[in-house]
């Protein structure tokens, strides 16, 4: 109990580990430490479902014309955003529900767990209405999705920020995500906070609905820019599906080179906290008489882990569009013509594949450099090295969007319990001693340490060849199903 109170201790002071988790209010329990390593990462991705959620069953249906023909029925014009709305609310009461019960079931307390379950729920709340707002003013589905999720990345980044500069009490005030912080879960169990995050939905949700009756059907408060007189190379299928990802291409590179930037500072810090404590929990815990420099490397690898799955967000978005594009019968024209379902479908495959490996191996680059110039010890190739056995970890989500895209479109969502159940496994697995059967669900557990003596490839060979099996099957399911 010494040893935990003195990490504790070390952890709660240290600025650095603040911006990414949140401060360590009491790691002395496995409920605060799990609150402490899940809470503040648990809510953003609660937030990132709510807002694929609400853009794709309102926005969306614009776009491809669904909308007008519900419309021209007996149908209010409310009745899209609501359904939305309410679908969205009732993901994000489910998805606290379901972390609560789980988290019980493998030993977490009840007050404790639900405490942080219910931060979960508000994130996914709050950003229901940010994704509603966003959805009148953008002009297309992909610009409400750019802008609700640049709000969620600030509001993220800004929390971080607080929380590192040990800035005042009040400050947390001062950015939503930072309210959830304030129920302190298993170091204080404050429910009031989620009072206010549950008004500014319903602003938020106000505010949307009345946007929602003054603008155009069709249009959003900002014009769609003219495209090109002539299709460039775009005139394709492989330059027509990177035109069609290109914006969100670029806009997810620089976010993950800022990652690794951000991430890559605060190698420092935790080194000192390496050398200072010896009795070092969860994923850290194998490498905890190995040297501070094993430790760090451990440390690090942990991190790729977090932009790993980030990663794999990225690929099943892409994939996902194939689908919408098909529901938007913009994919049917292109198929009535030479183009052949397998190239249509490889050419967004590949873009899918490529495009979350080139992702983690720049945020990897950059985090390798940040690390070095701070701790010489630790090459850049190694942290590149890493970065590139951690790829096929993510083929495979990527590969079992593409597998239910391909087969069984109406499974898809199989693509983000993937994402999910591979960010429980690895950050909050360990932390319940789960069996190792179970933790080798998630591919990131097979993932080798490439600066091991002895370091086993088995496993990633066996990922690999899962993501190209279910590659298989996403091409074999779309070359012999019904274009819907």
């Amino acid at each position: 109990m010494a040893s935990r109170r003195q990490l504790g201790a070390t952890l709660g002071a240290n600025p650095a580990l603040s911006l990414v988790f949140g401060p360590a209010r009491d790691l002395s329990s496995a409920d605060g430490f799990n609150a402490w390593r899940a809470g503040a990462l648990g809510g953003f991705f609660a937030a990132l479902m709510a807002i694929f959620a609400v853009v794709r069953n309102s926005r969306a249906d614009e776009d491809s014309g669904q909308g007008e023909l519900l419309a021209s029925g007996v149908m209010g014009r409310q009745a899209r955003l609501a359904t939305a709305v309410v679908l969205a609310a009732l993901a994000s009461v489910a998805l606290g529900l379901v972390s609560w019960l789980a988290t019980v079931a493998v030993g977490g307390g009840l007050t404790n767990s639900l405490a942080l379950a219910a931060t979960f729920t508000a994130s996914g709340l709050m950003f229901t209405g940010v994704a509603a707002v966003a959805a009148q003013i953008g002009s297309d589905a992909r610009t409400a999705n750019t802008i609700a999720v640049t709000v969620l990345g600030v509001a993220f980044i800004a929390r971080g920020y607080l929380d590192a500069a040990q800035a005042a009490e009040w400050t947390a005030w001062l950015t939503p995500l930072g309210w959830l912080g304030q129920v302190r879960p298993a170091a204080g169990n404050d429910f009031l906070p989620l009072l206010p995050a549950l008004g500014l939905a319903l602003v938020l949700v106000a505010i949307a609905a009345l946007l929602n009756g003054r603008r155009d059907f069709g249009f959003g408060m900002i014009a769609p820019r003219r495209g090109p007189a002539r299709g460039g190379s775009s005139a394709n299928v492989w330059g027509l599906a990177l035109r069609l990802n290109r914006g969100s291409i670029s806009a997810w590179l620089i976010a993950f080179a800022a990652l690794g930037a951000v991430l890559g500072s605060l190698s420092g810090p935790v080194s000192d906290i390496f050398a200072e404590s010896r009795n070092l929990p969860g994923f850290l815990s194998a490498a905890a008489g190995a040297g501070p420099h094993a430790m760090l490397f451990a440390f690090i690898t942990q991190i790729l882990q977090i932009i790993a799955i980030v990663a794999a967000v990225f690929g099943v978005q892409i994939v996902l569009r194939v689908h919408a594009e098909e529901l938007d019968y913009r994919l049917e024209p292109l198929l009535a013509a030479s183009l052949s379902r397998g190239r249509y479908l490889a050419s967004n495959a590949v873009l899918a594949f490529l495009a979350p490996a080139a992702a983690l191996l720049l945020a990897g680059a950059v985090l390798g450099f940040v690390v070095h110039r701070t701790e010489p010890a630790i090459p850049v190739g190694d942290v590149l090295g890493q970065a590139a056995a951690t790829v096929p970890a993510v083929w495979v989500l990527v590969a079992l969007a593409l597998a239910a895209v391909g087969a069984r479109p109406r499974l898809r969502i199989v693509g983000w319990l993937g994402v999910i159940a591979t960010f429980a496994l690895t950050i909050l697995g360990p932390l319940f001693n789960l069996w190792d059967e179970i933790l080798g669900i998630s591919p990131l557990r097979h993932v080798p340490d490439t600066t091991a003596a002895a370091a086993s490839w088995t496993g990633l060979a066996v990922v690999t060849a899962l993501a190209a099996a279910l590659t298989a099957v996403g091409f074999l399911g779309f070359a012999r199903r019904d274009i819907t």
